[in-house]
């Protein structure tokens, strides 16, 4: 089967870690191009040394390469302002867009959650860091039980976290909020972010507590294992800290949800740890390995779509 091409703007950290997954394990995309503005970039210099196609012209320079009619698919890993950009143009030539940034112009998608949902979206957006270890933890309880909260607390080495992620830190915890109520099930949803600066840097962990109606403690924890397996099919690095831990509440042992009154039923909680494959990043870089994974996943998800259509016209 030919392989869909893509394209990715974005030669910074993310762009090239993303350049380097899709380079070495492309499944069924081909690389067409990589974009950037800064013609002396690591990212743009890799792409070249591996024969790739680049542009340090921006979106300007990708719209002019003699093969940008054939691209289908377009992941941006920019800023949520040029993104905006970026956005409008794509779609008016067709393409796909995978978005990494935190504009959140098309529906979040998380892969073992509801991307199948989102195949035909002109734009998915990748939601958080945070969002794409935690959210299918959160579903998978919500395929049990119904949750009516769930907060989750990311944890990342400062080294991690660029200049980027610091200038954002509330709309990283506003949209992983948002999203842990839409797209993993929970009526109401809260993020926390810590940037931990020990020497050596950190591995990325990440606490998921849900509160549920009463359910069978076997049948939350098979979930929960279940969709850990599902997202190390992607990421390898992502696992159990320990056992999935649960705490019962009756009449007899309330426990007062700020704003939503007593709550009565099951308590889960749930320690990961993301360790990066260590492509173009820091094997510590987990938050942003798990971003770049999900994106060549869905990417996939999309070339698929993309090809059977084609073979069926």
């Amino acid at each position: 089967m030919t392989k869909v091409k893509a394209a990715i703007i974005g030669s910074g950290n993310i762009g090239s870690d993303l350049m380097i997954k899709m380079l070495n394990n492309p499944q069924n995309m081909e690389l067409a191009a990589v974009v950037g503005i800064d013609a002396q970039s690591e990212g743009l210099a890799l792409a070249r040394a591996r024969g790739v196609v680049t542009t340090a012209e921006g979106l300007d320079g990708l719209r002019a390469l003699p093969g940008y009619g054939e691209i289908d698919i377009v992941f941006d890993a920019t800023s949520a302002y040029a993104h905006k950009v970026h956005d409008a143009a794509l779609r008016a030539d067709g393409k796909r867009v995978v978005d990494l940034t935190p504009a959140a112009l098309g529906p979040f998608a998380v892969p073992t959650v509801n991307l199948e949902a989102h195949l035909d979206a002109a734009n998915v957006n990748m939601v958080t860091c945070g969002g794409q270890a935690t959210i299918p933890i959160v579903a998978a309880v919500s395929r049990v039980a119904k949750v009516r909260y769930a907060e989750i607390v990311a944890s990342v080495s400062s080294r991690s976290a660029g200049p980027g992620t610091r200038a954002n830190i509330d709309e990283f915890t506003r949209t992983t909020a948002r999203a842990i109520e839409t797209v993993g099930g929970a009526e109401r949803g809260k993020a926390i972010i810590i940037l931990n600066p020990a020497e050596p840097p950190m591995i990325m962990r990440d606490t998921v507590f849900t509160l549920s109606d009463p359910a069978d403690e076997g049948a939350v924890r098979a979930s929960v294992e279940a969709m850990v397996a599902a997202v190390q099919a992607y990421v390898p690095g992502y696992r159990l800290k320990q056992e999935v831990q649960f705490e019962r509440y009756g009449s007899n042992n309330r426990l007062k949800i700020p704003g939503q009154g007593e709550f009565e039923g099951l308590k889960t909680a749930v320690y990961l740890e993301v360790e990066g494959a260590g492509d173009y990043l820091p094997s510590y870089s987990g938050n942003l390995d798990i971003m770049t994974a999900a994106a060549k996943a869905t990417g996939e998800k999309l070339a698929q779509r993309i090809a059977a259509r084609r073979a069926a016209a």
